[in-house]
């Protein structure tokens, strides 16, 4: 496979990236663990010796491989094994940061990635289907159930009050009417006479003359 590697240069140290972070590395030759900055965009995978180098150390195809745990004695110690092929042995600081990285790993290769859509491509196909059968009732004319709302309360206060006496159909008061209009029994009323109101007005206009 050929790679331009000044283009490759610049994508790895180009954010944003699906993760990063330090990890150390087991050596091919020697087999001592070197502390690396691992970026991971995608399914490729650079190291580099320090954080902000220009130019990765190398990279890693996550492809085609299986992320376990590793029988090294070192602890939090995971690797990425290749069928047939070599080995990648790296440990972290902490059990949380090598339960993030592996499945970071896990998850940027493309069968991965495939079996995702195709899951969503299933849920789809129901959602798709549920509707049909849906759609087919309305047209067949089948009855689909309503759940109906709870019966309304009536308020009593919301009752049309009555009509006061002497207001006749519109709405325009009767004088006479109310002043003609018999009193409640019991009240000590000095206009009270024979159950009827008096006018108040006359003995004004008896001094008056």
């Amino acid at each position: 496979m050929k790679i331009n590697e000044k283009n490759l240069c610049l994508f790895a140290t180009t954010p944003p990236y699906d993760f990063e972070g330090f990890l150390n590395k087991r050596g091919e030759v020697n087999k001592a663990f070197q502390r690396r900055y691992f970026v991971l965009k995608g399914n490729l995978l650079f190291y580099f010796e320090k954080k902000y180098d220009k130019e990765p150390l190398g990279l890693i195809i996550v492809e085609g491989c299986t992320i376990e745990l590793s029988e090294e004695s070192d602890q939090y110690c995971f690797e990425i094994a290749f069928n047939g092929n070599r080995t990648y042995v790296l440990s972290a600081d902490s059990q949380e940061v090598m339960e993030s990285w592996m499945k970071a790993l896990t998850c940027a290769g493309y069968e991965y990635k495939k079996l995702v859509v195709a899951e969503l491509q299933r849920q789809l196909d129901e959602i798709e289907s549920l509707r049909n059968k849906i759609l087919t009732k309305v047209t067949n004319g089948t009855n689909i159930t309503v759940p109906k709302p709870p019966p309304r309360r009536q308020n009593p206060f919301n009752r049309p009050a009555p009509p006061l006496p002497g207001i006749n159909n519109n709405n325009t008061t009767n004088i006479d009417a109310l002043i003609g209009s018999p009193m409640q029994r019991g009240l000590n009323n000095p206009c009270h006479s024979s159950g009827k109101l008096l006018p108040l007005f006359e003995d004004a206009l008896y001094i008056s003359m």
